[in-house]
């Protein structure tokens, strides 16, 4: 295997092929509702995740995948949680009800309870990873997706639809579909690092 350390450069084509898909990514909501995705491309993408840095070996994975009427029901669980709150507002209502629909495949990615309160975070560091890996193999294979969150991740109903326990932590809620724009891309800090070396 070609490396730095064996070649003495400072990069490597893994290297540069791995910067390129890095940059590549996008958070791309533009994306065709009406092509499916396959369910075995997000298998594949699943196990990516399952691929992350995970301590101990506690396995926390999670994944639950919504399409056709599913995302529909999806909506409806994070609708009727607004009303159950108070919210009165038709069009949040609407907007909660219906947007799971722009995408083809809603995938809901969840970190497993852990009665340690130091390996229940772990395994949400663990499962965020691997959201990650997930996300750039999307746009290794072409596909268009977005890592959303918000008051979605906190509803009891999304958790048992999603076939979670009710300890379980939703990390993310991905929207996968094939792009129907690019995005171009944004701009980027340096990297803030401070080095120690004495």
């Amino acid at each position: 295997m070609t490396s730095a350390r064996t070649t003495g450069e400072a990069t490597t084509p893994g290297f540069e092929t791995l910067s390129e898909l890095v940059r590549a990514r996008r958070s791309n909501l533009r994306m065709d509702a009406d092509r499916p995705v396959p369910p075995e491309v997000v298998e594949r993408l699943c196990d990516l995740a399952m691929w992350a840095p995970n301590h101990m070996r506690t396995n926390p994975w999670k994944f639950a995948l919504f399409t056709g009427d599913g995302r529909s029901r999806l909506g409806a669980a994070l609708e009727a949680a607004q009303q159950a709150r108070g919210e009165a507002d038709p069009d949040r209502l609407k907007k909660a009800r219906t947007k799971y629909l722009r995408a083809p495949a809603m995938l809901v990615v969840g970190s497993a309870a852990h009665d340690d309160p130091v390996f229940h975070a772990e395994n949400r560091d663990a499962v965020a990873a691997g959201v990650e890996n997930l996300l750039l193999g999307a746009t290794a294979l072409g596909l268009a997706s977005y890592w959303s969150t918000g008051e979605v991740v906190t509803v009891p109903a999304v958790k048992a639809l999603a076939g979670f326990e009710p300890g379980d932590q939703i990390v993310a809620v991905v929207y996968l579909g094939w792009p129907v724009a690019p995005l171009p891309a944004p701009p980027k800090l340096a990297p803030p690092i401070t080095v120690v070396d004495d």
